[in-house]
């Protein structure tokens, strides 16, 4: 269950800090969310599904944090003029979190995926990145502070057995953009750093595992983690509060596998 936390930590390192998370109105951004709330940030979440924005800011709630939404399509450039709205209503922003991505169901297999469904998943996993750093750091440069963390994925390392070329191509390219904002907005005080999840069974990857390897692949894969384990949201919104916090203050361009050992570099 969200938030409910196997590990959810009583340190208070992000009081008083400002964060936006995209696309995370459910799943590893809503995890995210109430982990940098129970650390003390003002957190507003964006989505486009109105309803999960809903039901994140009613869970927010029973667990005592209150969360700001922001209705926001990260497929496509429009709706970002929102999100640069709200960074200026609330004064500056401390903390982004680039977590809007997905496959959108795109075929798994190279040769059926068409143009269509590269400029889709490259549209949303890599420029939807872009267009929310670019409202964001013209903010953290005036104050010479700030805290970017991206959501990779392994696909963009090391393949995915899931999610089709388009989607690992994207997740790839979100690691070099990574690297570059670090090396140009360090000297601004930014850190700039990349998560790389590994399976993460959220209800969205457990239907595509599901769909795309038998249970015999599912088992194997699942042995040649070392940890025995495939991921929970907890684990990646447990990365996110870190680097978002000042225990991570000299760690930029860095691309952090959370991933149970499955894929080492």
């Amino acid at each position: 269950m969200i938030g409910s936390g196997r590990s959810m930590s009583e340190c208070r390192r992000l009081v008083g800090r400002k964060a936006v998370i995209t696309g995370a109105g459910r799943g590893l951004g809503l995890a995210a969310a109430m982990r940098l709330a129970s650390e003390g940030a003002d957190v507003t979440i964006t989505d486009v599904d109105t309803s999960a924005l809903d039901e994140a800011r009613r869970v927010g709630a029973q667990r005592g944090f209150t969360l700001s939404t922001l209705v926001l399509d990260s497929l496509g450039d429009a709706d970002h003029a929102s999100l640069a709205s709200h960074i200026e209503k609330l004064g500056g922003l401390d903390i982004l979190v680039a977590n809007a991505g997905g496959s959108l169901h795109t075929p798994y297999r190279f040769l059926d995926e068409t143009d269509e469904d590269w400029r889709r998943v490259t549209d949303l996993n890599l420029m939807g990145a872009v267009r929310a750093c670019r409202c964001a750091l013209p903010w953290m440069q005036r104050a010479r502070y700030g805290r970017i963390v991206n959501l990779g994925s392994k696909a963009g390392a090391y393949g995915s057995l899931i999610a089709g070329a388009n989607y690992a191509a994207s997740k790839g390219a979100i690691a070099a953009l990574t690297r570059q904002l670090a090396l140009e907005f360090g000297a601004s005080g930014i850190t700039v750093n990349c998560i790389q999840p590994g399976i993460v069974m959220t209800e969205r990857v457990k239907g595509l595992w599901a769909q795309r390897r038998t249970e015999e692949e599912r088992r194997r894969v699942l042995e040649d983690v070392p940890l025995r384990r495939h991921g929970v949201v907890e684990d990646v919104a447990a990365a996110v509060a870190f680097l978002a916090s000042d225990d991570a203050a000299f760690i930029t361009g860095a691309c952090l596998d959370v991933n149970g050992g499955q894929a080492m570099s």
